[in-house]
C-alpha cells in the first residue's frame, strides 16, 4: 500500500513523523464503455475547441470564467500558494468527540508513525485516549487546504477530513415542524418495534448483495464464452504516469509548549488589566 502523504503531526512544539494511507478503497466491479454493435471500447479524446487537435495532460491548464472573462490557472501558479506544499498537519484543538457531527466527515486516513522513535506518536495516541478527545487539525493534500479530525482506532491514529462549515447545506422542510400529534400508544409500538431490532452494530454481517450478484453475472458469461477478446477490445493500453520530520527531546518539548501557551495567557492578562475583557465593558 502506498502512502498518500508525508509529513508531520505538530501539537505545539512537539513533532510527530506520519505517513498517511487511505483507509477505505471502493468494493465497485469497474465497467469500460463498448459500442454494443462490435464491442469496441469507447474513449473520449481530449481536443481543444479552437484548434482541434487532441491535447495530451502536460499540456492541460486550469481555467475560471467570471462573467465574460476567463483567467488560466497553471500548476506553476497553484504550487506558489503558501499551503500547497504544507508538510504539517497542524493541532488546532483538542475538543470532545460528540461535538464533531458526522456529516462533516469526509474521507478517512490512517496514520504511520515515521522516524527512529515512535514515542512521540504513542504520547499523542495515549492522551486522545485519557482524555477521551479529538484533534482538530488544519492540513493541505492534493494542492487543498483541508479541515481535519485526529482520533484513535484501535492502536493507529486516523484522520478524517472534514467539510468546512460552509460546505454543509442547511435544511429547513416545513414537514418536519408539523405539529401532529402522537399518542402514547403509537409511541409505545414504535419503541416496542426499536427493542424488536435493537441489537450490536457489526459490519461484517452486511453484504452488498448487488455486486455479489453482478460478480456472479460476469463469472457466469465468462464460463459460457459469451466474451470479447481483450487485446482487440481496447487496443493499446496508455501507460500513466521524504522528508524525515525532524524530532527535537519529548520532554523538552512539551515543556516549551505549555510555557510558550502560559506566557501567552499571562500577557493577556496584563494588556487587560487581570480583568476578563467581557466583563470590563
Amino acid at each position: 500500500m502506498r502512502a498518500v502523504w508525508t509529513g508531520a503531526i505538530t501539537f505545539g512544539l512537539v513533532n510527530v513523523p506520519v505517513k498517511a494511507y487511505s483507509a477505505v478503497e471502493d468494493h465497485d466491479i469497474r465497467f469500460h464503455q463498448v459500442h454494443n454493435a462490435d464491442g469496441g471500447r469507447i474513449r473520449y479524446e481530449r481536443k481543444c475547441e479552437v484548434c482541434g487537435k487532441k491535447v495530451e495532460y502536460k499540456d492541460i491548464d486550469k481555467a475560471y470564467q467570471e462573467g465574460e472573462d476567463t483567467v488560466v490557472i497553471t500548476e506553476e501558479d497553484l504550487k506558489s500558494l503558501p499551503s500547497a506544499e504544507n508538510r504539517e498537519i497542524e493541532v488546532v484543538q483538542f475538543v470532545p468527540g460528540d461535538q464533531v457531527d458526522p456529516i462533516m466527515f469526509e474521507r478517512s486516513y490512517y496514520l504511520e508513525p515515521e522516524g527512529k522513535s515512535p514515542k512521540s506518536y504513542l504520547l499523542l495516541r495515549q492522551t486522545l485516549e485519557d482524555t477521551d478527545r479529538i484533534a482538530i487539525v488544519q492540513f493541505a493534500l492534493r494542492q487543498k487546504t483541508r479541515l481535519g479530525a485526529l482520533r484513535v482506532r484501535g492502536k493507529v491514529l486516523i484522520l478524517h477530513g472534514l467539510l468546512w462549515a460552509d460546505e454543509v447545506r442547511e435544511m429547513d422542510f416545513p414537514n418536519a415542524k408539523s405539529r401532529a400529534k402522537i399518542s402514547d400508544q403509537e409511541l409505545k409500538l414504535s419503541a416496542a418495534l426499536v427493542d424488536q431490532f435493537a441489537s450490536d452494530f457489526t459490519p461484517k454481517d452486511f453484504e452488498d448483495e448487488y455486486q455479489i450478484e453482478l460478480r456472479k453475472l460476469i463469472d457466469a458469461k465468462l464460463k459460457e464464452g459469451d466474451t470479447l477478446d481483450t487485446a482487440a477490445t481496447f487496443g493499446e493500453r496508455e501507460e500513466h504516469a521524504e522528508d524525515e520530520a525532524d524530532v527535537i527531546d519529548l520532554m523538552e518539548a512539551l515543556k516549551a509548549s505549555l510555557d510558550k501557551k502560559r506566557g501567552s495567557e499571562r500577557k493577556s492578562k496584563r494588556g487587560s488589566g487581570g480583568k476578563n475583557p467581557s466583563k470590563s465593558a
